[in-house]
């Protein structure tokens, strides 16, 4: 008797900045410009990409260039926490600068998102160092090796902080008074090296937030910044998990079975990809000249434009290889509609998409069991 072998199962992840990929996004949204900077606009899309089954939920964040479509937005990690308490099943990763933030503050902002969300948060590190950026706190630009330089260290530190305090350090002893014990609350004690190539800075801990509820957050870095020099795998140091993009949409496979390859297994990869689908009587190809009369769709990521089959073929390919895909739709008013309807159905019907549970941990999307405390052991 034959036995059919059972497809790979993957995740979905939907960036959900602004109102959609591309720049000139906003004149096919259906709210007033006003509506976008309003929570009302961060709960219907966010529940709108849990509904239709996205495991992930990304948010931008960076500097806002300059033209006639300029994208507003929020803060990243602020719309994230907002999202936490009305959101059940998936998981938030707010994109965080690690050169121009203070790694003290990121860490304790991404453990506090992962208490209000119960467990699904994650960090979406980014590392761009331009001019404008660091004219903005008074620094100059950071390029090159740098980057990946600065944003080791800020994982580390955060790393650290999250493990400043063990698990069972908050003891709420009433009749002694004690909330703490103190003696499971450890020093981070973290310096650059001589070798850094900003200005150096130390940070001693411990947090003051307790442990997060993942022990560890997931770490997710773009390809760039591990071909610079970040490690991958392990609960201590490093990402879990990389995007990766290709120069067109059927080159994404191979590119993350190459990722997969070098890695040796030890970091998630995450597929990256712009959606503009056939939509309202227009083909995809309509629907980007007409945003590009306005302003040009530039980006690094591949593309794929066409039907809702089409995407179905491609998202079925990637994911036979890759362990996700994070989709950046045109315009997210429209796409994410298409998508709910038309796409992600078909693929869980063809079994390639894990199921969505409420209440699991971005841990457990990723497989990753949760890691011990690396100061629990150290005699008091």
């Amino acid at each position: 008797m034959s036995v059919t072998e059972q497809p790979r199962q993957g995740f979905l992840a939907l960036e959900l900045d602004g109102d959609g990929a591309h720049p000139a996004a906003w004149r096919a949204a259906r709210h007033t410009p006003a509506e976008l900077l309003t929570g009302d606009r961060i709960k219907a899309t966010v529940l709108a990409a849990e509904s239709a089954g996205f495991h992930i939920a990304t948010f931008s964040d960076g500097e806002v260039g300059d033209g006639a479509d300029i994208g507003g937005r929020l803060d990243a990690v602020q719309r994230a926490a907002f999202a936490g308490p009305l959101t059940h099943s998936i998981v938030l990763v707010p994109e965080v600068d690690t050169v121009y933030t203070e790694p003290f503050h990121v860490a304790t902002q991404l453990a506090s998102l992962d208490y209000v969300s119960g467990g699904r948060a994650g960090w979406l590190v980014a590392a761009s160092g331009t001019q404008l950026e660091g004219a903005a706190v008074g620094r100059g630009a950071v390029e090159g090796q740098a980057l990946a330089t600065e944003a080791a260290a800020s994982i580390e530190v955060g790393r650290r902080l999250w493990d400043s305090w063990e698990d069972d350090a908050v003891i709420r002893d009433v009749e002694s008074g004690r909330y703490l014990d103190v003696d499971k609350l450890h020093y981070a004690d973290f310096e650059t090296g001589p070798d850094f190539p900003g200005q150096g800075y130390s940070v001693k801990g411990p947090s003051i937030i307790p442990r997060p509820l993942q022990g560890q957050l997931p770490v997710v870095a773009p390809a760039p910044l591990v071909a610079g020099g970040l490690a991958v795998g392990g609960p201590d140091s490093g990402i879990d998990a990389v995007l990766v993009s290709a120069p067109a949409a059927d080159g994404l496979a191979a590119e993350a079975g190459r990722v997969r390859e070098r890695s040796q297994g030890a970091v998630a990869v995450i597929a990256e990809l712009d959606v503009v689908l056939d939509a309202r009587g227009q083909s995809a190809a309509e629907r980007v000249a007409e945003l590009d009369a306005h302003t040009p769709w530039i980006s690094k990521r591949a593309r794929y434009a066409g039907g809702s089959a089409g995407l179905v073929e491609l998202l079925t390919n990637i994911l036979a290889t890759a362990d996700g895909v994070r989709l950046h739709p045109a315009v997210l008013d429209v796409d994410l509609d298409e998508l709910a309807r038309l796409v992600l159905p078909e693929l869980r019907r063809r079994g390639v998409l894990a199921p969505t549970t409420a209440d699991s941990t971005f841990r457990d999307l990723l497989g990753l069991a949760r890691p011990a405390n690396r100061y629990a052991h150290i005699e008091n």
